[in-house]
């Protein structure tokens, strides 16, 4: 059971950043009665499970019903891919519309005078997600532009090696061939373990990989395809022994499970805030550790004045307030459902559907079973069917959306269920996928 002390530290924490960010980013929205409404619902839901463990919560189904309604989504489509995209809830919808409408009222001066600047509470509450330092945070677009800001912008010299693995995000190794093949850097990538025993065995791989030319460590927070969480920290100890930067692609694991900065240790992290913390499409966070930002180059040019500002990064030329704004009630619906509550739901939802599969003929898991490995996204094959023609085949045939993946190291789907996915969503893929697993594909 969590203690009274607890409970009264958590809920103070919600109520001062309710109020912090009802005074800038949230003031807007805040007036819509319909935002009002549905910041009350999850308050009251909230309020019904505060004395459960998240470990309890995440299995209180009455509690999940009240998040699963606060989503304005079909459900003729189960939406088993919620680790490219995510929808947003209502709270965010409604507040990004509403946003637009300001920002459409005399434009030049409310979106640059009025709304632009209620952004630095923005800020704000992403470095209390984060924690670190408000002035360590930059808002982007997505963690592509994040991570190439970074990857662009480290100086480095011809013959200088730069480390990542063969499962890296494709945008990033592209990134990384771009500067092999402009600059003369030299890439090398490792396998790191599938599924492995321990966490040493991945920070062990990258060990025996440094060399005396290695400058730069690329590595995933949660490596995309598999759900696979990195010992990050332990690599990023590894990496500063020998003087060695990393660059954290953390765009699978911000909002989606419960961490802070100085639980990995990284200079440099880079997410979308689309996918897990349910933010408008378009929305992003760099961070850069505040000793760092001088010597990092923008990849927009910022003028000489900026070298110490973390907000040198966005100098993008003109773009919309609104989708900036929103992220606030992103942040207001996380903190209100909780970080770790979350996060617990997450890991129960993927439990639950790989339980049901585990034992069926010819079913293989990539994905590790472990609590510290792995939460929400898991990779499951059926060997001998091709996980394009399944995929294809569960979407047309029962309207279930996955992704396939099919990489040189392993095949499979990729599956992603969401805080608003029940769990007889998860009993209908697991019935077709039972019966493909018995009887193979249906003859077309």
């Amino acid at each position: 059971m969590i203690s009274n002390e607890t409970n009264f530290a958590n809920d103070m924490n919600r109520r001062s950043f309710l109020s912090k960010v009802g005074k800038g980013v949230g003031l807007a929205a805040m007036s819509s009665t319909v935002v009002a409404s549905l910041l009350e619902d999850l308050h009251a839901a909230a309020k019904r499970v505060e004395h459960l463990t998240p470990q309890q919560a995440a299995m209180n189904e009455d509690y999940w019903f009240e998040i699963q309604r606060s989503f304005s989504i079909t459900r003729g489509i189960t939406n088993l891919n919620n680790g490219g995209v995510s929808p947003s809830p209502r709270i965010v919808t409604e507040a990004l519309c509403r946003y637009i409408w300001q920002q459409e009222d005399v434009t030049a001066y409310t979106m640059w005078s009025i709304l632009e600047p209620q952004s630095e509470t923005v800020r704000t509450g992403l470095a209390d997600i984060f924690g670190c330092d408000r002035e360590e945070i930059a808002i982007t677009r997505n963690a592509s532009e994040s991570l190439e800001i970074i990857l662009m912008g480290l100086d480095l010299k011809s013959g200088d090696e730069i480390l990542t693995t063969t499962q890296d995000y494709p945008r990033m190794l592209t990134t990384l061939r771009q500067r092999e093949q402009r600059e003369g850097l030299v890439l090398r990538m490792i396998k790191v373990p599938i599924a492995p025993k321990h966490l040493d065995d991945i920070t062990a791989e990258f060990e025996k990989a440094i060399t005396p030319k290695t400058r730069v460590i690329l590595i995933s927070h949660v490596i995309n395809i598999t759900g696979q969480v990195v010992p990050v920290k332990s690599i990023c100890d590894l990496a500063k022994s020998k003087g060695i930067e990393v660059v954290v692609d953390g765009a699978h694991a911000f909002a989606h499970f419960d961490f802070k900065q100085q639980d990995i240790g990284c200079d440099y992290y880079g997410t979308s805030l689309h996918k897990w913390l349910f933010a408008p499409k378009g929305t992003g966070l760099l961070y850069v550790k505040k000793d760092k930002i001088e010597k990092l180059w923008p990849l927009m040019a910022a003028d000489k004045s900026q070298k110490n500002d973390i907000r040198k990064f966005e100098e993008i030329g003109t773009h919309p307030a609104a989708t900036r704004l929103a992220i606030g009630e992103a942040i207001l619906y996380h903190t209100g459902m909780g970080a770790k509550r979350k996060e617990e739901r997450l890991r129960y939802l993927s439990r639950y559907w790989m339980n049901k599969l585990k034992d069926l003929p010819n079913v293989q898991f990539h994905t590790s079973w472990e609590a510290n490995q792995s939460c929400g996204i898991a990779n499951v094959e059926i060997v001998g069917i091709e996980p394009g023609p399944l995929s294809t085949y569960l979407m047309d045939k029962h309207k279930l959306f996955t992704v396939a993946i099919v990489h040189p190291e392993f095949k499979g789907l990729r599956i992603t269920p969401s805080v608003y996915t029940t769990l007889k969503e998860l009993d209908r893929f697991c019935d077709v996928m039972e019966t493909v697993s018995k009887k193979g594909l249906p003859k077309s």
